[in-house]
Formats: C-alpha cells, sequence, structure tokens
C-alpha cells in the first residue's frame, strides 16, 4: 500500500489532523477507497482515534495512514472500544535520530471477526481458563471438562492457569489447542521483544520504580491474558485452519509497521513464530512467507486507550 511520505524531511511535522486534510492525502484516500462517504467517514473515524491519543500524534503521518488503510481494507475498525485493531506508537532509532512510527497491531476480536466473516467456520473460540476450573484437557481426543465460574466478576478477578481455543468447520471437522499459562509466558518470552519474564514477575511484585513503569508498555505487560488468546488463535489457525485472502493478509502484516513502498517491518517477532504446514480434509492450506527484521522499539499507548477495548 504506497503512501506519499511528504513529511519525512521536515523536523518539525503538522498535527494529523491537519496533514489528513492536505490535498494530496485526501486525493490518495479517495482514490485507494473510491467512495466519497467512505472516505469521509474513514477519515473522520481515524482522526478520533488518533486525537484521543497523545503519542500516537507524534508519529510519521505516513506510517498512521498505511496502517489505518490496511484496517479499512479488512474492513475492520480502529475503535479501541471494539478491540478489532490498533494504531500503536512506538519509537526507534533509524540512523542517528529517534522517530515515532504508528505500528498495525491486530486485536483477538479481529482475528475472531475475519475468521466468522470468512464462512469457513461453524464455531470459533477462544478463553482464558481460571483457578479451580480445569478438570482435564485430552490432547489425543482434544477434550476439554471445566466447571466455569458462574459469577463473572468473581471470574474476571480469578487467576489465570491456561487457555482454550477451538474451530469447527461447517463440514464438521474440529481442532482445539490448550496451552498452560506457564508455556505461554515461555513463548512470549522467547519470542517477543517487547517482554521479559523476569521483568513481569517483578512488576507483579512492585518491584518496578515508578519512574521506569513507561518500559514496560508492552501489551505482554498491559493486559497478558488479551495477548494470549489472540496468540491462541494465530498459533490454531494458522496451523490448521482455512484463510481467506483477508485474514492472510491480517496475519502477514499483524504487529508491523507498513511503509510508503509497501514494505513492512516486524516490530515484535512474538506472533511471527515460523508457520507449521498441515492438510486439513484435503484442503490447502496457504503458505505465508514474509520477512523480520529487528529492530529496537518501545510501544506506547494510554492505560485508557488500550483498556477501553479490553472487554468491549
Amino acid at each position: 500500500m504506497a503512501v506519499e511520505n511528504q513529511l519525512s524531511e521536515k523536523k518539525q511535522q503538522p498535527k494529523f489532523s491537519v496533514a489528513i486534510q492536505s490535498k494530496s492525502y485526501q486525493k490518495l484516500i479517495q482514490n485507494t477507497l473510491g467512495d466519497s462517504k467512505r472516505a469521509a467517514r474513514f477519515i473522520a473515524a481515524i482522526t478520533s482515534a488518533v486525537s484521543n491519543n497523545a503519542k500516537l500524534q507524534e508519529c510519521e503521518v505516513g506510517t498512521i495512514l498505511s496502517a489505518a488503510l490496511l484496517g479499512e481494507a479488512l474492513n475492520l475498525s480502529p475503535s479501541p472500544q471494539l478491540g478489532q485493531y490498533y494504531l500503536v506508537p512506538y519509537k526507534h532509532k533509524k540512523g542517528k535520530e529517534t522517530i515515532s512510527e504508528a505500528q498495525f497491531q491486530l486485536g483477538y476480536k479481529g482475528y475472531l471477526q475475519l475468521a466468522i466473516r470468512s464462512g469457513y467456520y461453524k464455531k470459533i473460540n477462544v478463553l482464558p481458563i481460571k483457578v479451580g476450573e480445569l478438570e482435564y484437557f485430552d490432547p489425543l481426543e482434544e477434550q476439554i471438562k471445566i466447571h466455569m465460574i458462574e459469577d463473572e466478576e468473581s471470574r474476571e478477578n480469578a487467576d489465570t492457569i491456561g487457555y482454550y481455543a477451538m474451530f469447527e468447520y461447517l463440514n464438521g471437522f474440529r481442532k482445539a489447542i490448550y496451552w498452560s499459562k506457564k508455556k505461554m509466558e515461555s513463548h512470549a518470552n522467547v519470542y517477543s521483544k517487547t517482554f521479559d519474564l523476569e521483568n513481569k514477575r517483578k512488576l507483579e511484585k512492585g518491584e518496578i520504580p515508578e519512574q521506569d513503569l513507561w518500559k514496560y508498555s508492552s501489551f505482554w505487560y498491559k493486559d497478558f491474558d488479551s495477548m494470549a488468546c489472540k496468540t491462541m488463535l494465530r498459533q490454531l489457525i494458522s496451523k490448521w485452519g482455512i484463510m481467506s485472502i483477508e485474514l492472510q493478509e491480517a496475519y502477514e502484516k499483524d504487529m508491523s509497521v507498513v511503509y510508503e513502498d509497501g514494505k513492512i517491518e516486524y516490530v515484535d517477532k512474538a506472533e511471527q513464530a515460523p508457520i507449521i504446514e498441515q492438510e486439513v480434509q484435503q484442503q490447502p492450506q496457504p503458505k505465508m512467507e514474509y520477512k523480520q527484521e529487528k529492530s529496537v522499539v518501545q510501544q506506547e499507548m494510554s492505560d485508557d486507550e488500550f483498556f477501553a477495548g479490553v472487554n468491549a
């Protein structure tokens, strides 16, 4: 997706609400979306999302627009209340300069939307399992038995011990997986550049100095369960599920910055673990190829911005 980066050479860029009204950006949006009413709605929605996040307003306009147009192409909403995808600001160094760019990050509710929309799935679900709920999970038969905590508030406040995800096709094929929380923590610790398990333990114990809390703004620290649910869906669908064209694109560009020339740079490699290709009921699985690029990053999003979409 090509976005003309007119502001890259300027030390002080105008606010997004001003830049988005420029003739070149207006023309680009109109040509990309092809409908004046849709373009007006898109501009209003994305301007509102950016205006509510001070850190996002500091990002290069081209990266914000690229990520937002990707979300629009997937027919997902940028509203944090819906939690379908997020525009996540982050800082990193390019040469001698420190710049802010916007990252496209799909929420687990976005994955659910795209999977349901594909028309292949009769049922799909993912949820954290709480202390005292799990009786057993049989990995051979993929059968689980749990006793759900009935009171929603009590369940919400209970400690999580694991994560369960499943889908069933319209033709009856069914797949289910369960990961313990320990396994999920190990996964994040190995694959995420923005997460450290030892630091998570210190954060939980209140051992991180207040002046250093800004370093722990990764979603893995802000809401581990939501990131874990997203990981479960990615593992489940990428290995055993049928992926529509939209779902393939979302999978490939999730956790990335989309640049003006179409190049994507992954901010956090946690969700880009290798895909195991398998056949499901003789259905061909799409092959995904992409390039990982390392960068030192710091995700930044206010608590109000992020948690608005957690329990929606």
